[in-house]
């Protein structure tokens, strides 16, 4: 959380926006929520499905502004 929050400082001066995943295999609830909360994009609990993963990775670039 602490990292996200310090990636979505830096594009403040910049004015380009990094997408960030949340990658977990410790899904508790409430974590999404605050993933979310915490400036991320998207929240992925294991065992990841690579093809959900290409679809929010190929999602996310799309809308990203680099």
């Amino acid at each position: 959380l602490e990292t996200t929050a310090r990636i979505r400082e830096r594009e403040k001066e910049s004015g380009r926006r990094l997408p960030v995943i949340a990658l977990t295999a410790n899904a508790v609830k409430g974590d999404r929520e605050r993933c979310l909360a915490a400036g991320m994009d998207e929240y992925i609990t294991k065992p990841i499905k690579r093809t959900h993963l290409l679809r929010v990775i190929q999602e996310l670039v799309e809308k990203a502004v680099f």
